[in-house]
């Protein structure tokens, strides 16, 4: 049989207290129910847990060791109980998010660290897609959130906008694209070109220069370290090659056509299966730990791509926006 876990904490009550009658006070039980409980116990493991015979009582050297191990299953059991009541307050058992790989991290990662302080006690899991990925993740999981630079808009999907996200089509300053200006198409696609690879599985054209060489890559680390050695063109958001831009190491390509665009990500979840305190209180926090968000109003999406092209500082002409 298995040990009641009441007889454990009448044991570890009696143990702490000094005694039956103390140890009943503090469990609201009268002395011989406490008594009973132990013995139970005893009976149940075989083993004597007491010794009765001095003034105080005391454990035995097997009564030591079962009351550490007890003493571990009433903190579990406390915790479960703990986890239920908030549960049953709204929060939710678990939560999952797709983020967008082109998004920056850090926003995401001190909302969570605020939601941990705050011990929340639902199990976060934090996926990163890229492009079609993105949805794709988000609808085969039926995760909760996505954190998203496109998406196709559906009946059924909510979403806030973030702050816009500016991207650079840049190279290695020994790269021969850097060095020229008012660089043509066909001329880009002379070169390789280097992208992030859908993670959905699904190739988009819409995102490439049309070139022949086109190196695809897992991520925007990669990415960058892949252009500092020289290995092709390609965007970048700038908040992830400013620094390098700044002291020379990446140079901005002069596109004939534009290269800089912004685009504005979305936060996104689904009306038809409200959010727990959890993921409500997660939206309040990215909301927050992302600056200059643009406005606070929930936006039913009309469009199918959230994008935006935005007026190249190089050249002043519209380009759309790829990565």
């Amino acid at each position: 049989m298995h040990p009641d876990i009441d007889a454990i904490r009448a044991l570890d009550a009696v143990v702490r207290d000094g005694g039956f009658a103390r140890a009943a006070t503090r469990l609201n039980k009268v002395k011989s129910a406490v008594s009973y409980q132990i013995a139970k116990l005893e009976r149940q493991l075989g083993a004597t847990l007491l010794d009765r015979a001095a003034y105080r009582v005391r454990l035995t050297p097997i009564g030591e060791c079962v009351l550490a191990e007890g003493r571990r299953m009433l903190a579990q059991a406390d915790q479960i109980a703990s986890m239920a009541r908030r549960f049953a307050a709204g929060w939710e058992p678990r939560l999952t998010v797709i983020l967008d790989g082109i998004l920056p991290l850090e926003p995401t990662l001190r909302a969570l660290k605020t939601l941990a302080d705050e011990r929340v006690p639902t199990r976060i899991q934090i996926k990163v897609e890229y492009l079609g990925g993105v949805q794709f993740r988000f609808e085969k999981d039926a995760a909760d959130l996505m954190l998203v630079k496109d998406y196709s808009a559906q009946p059924n999907l909510d979403a806030r906008a973030l702050p816009q996200i500016e991207c650079v089509l840049c190279a290695s300053a020994a790269h021969p694209l850097a060095r020229r200006r008012d660089v043509p198409l066909l001329e880009l696609q002379e070169h390789v070109e280097l992208s992030v690879q859908d993670s959905s599985g699904c190739g988009d054209d819409r995102h490439m220069f049309g070139g022949e060489r086109v190196f695809y890559l897992s991520g925007f680390d990669t990415k960058k370290q892949a252009l500092l050695m020289g290995l092709g063109f390609g965007w970048m958001p700038l908040y992830l090659v400013g620094e390098e831009l700044r002291r020379g190491a990446l140079r901005e390509v002069r596109f004939r056509a534009g290269s800089r665009y912004r685009f504005t990500p979305m936060l996104v979840h689904r009306s038809d299966v409200p959010l727990g305190r959890s993921g409500t209180r997660l939206i309040e926090l990215l909301q927050m730990t992302h600056p200059r968000r643009l406005g606070s109003s929930s936006l039913r999406r009309s469009a199918t791509r959230s994008s935006t092209p935005s007026r190249s500082r190089t050249t002043g002409r519209r380009y759309r926006g790829r990565i």
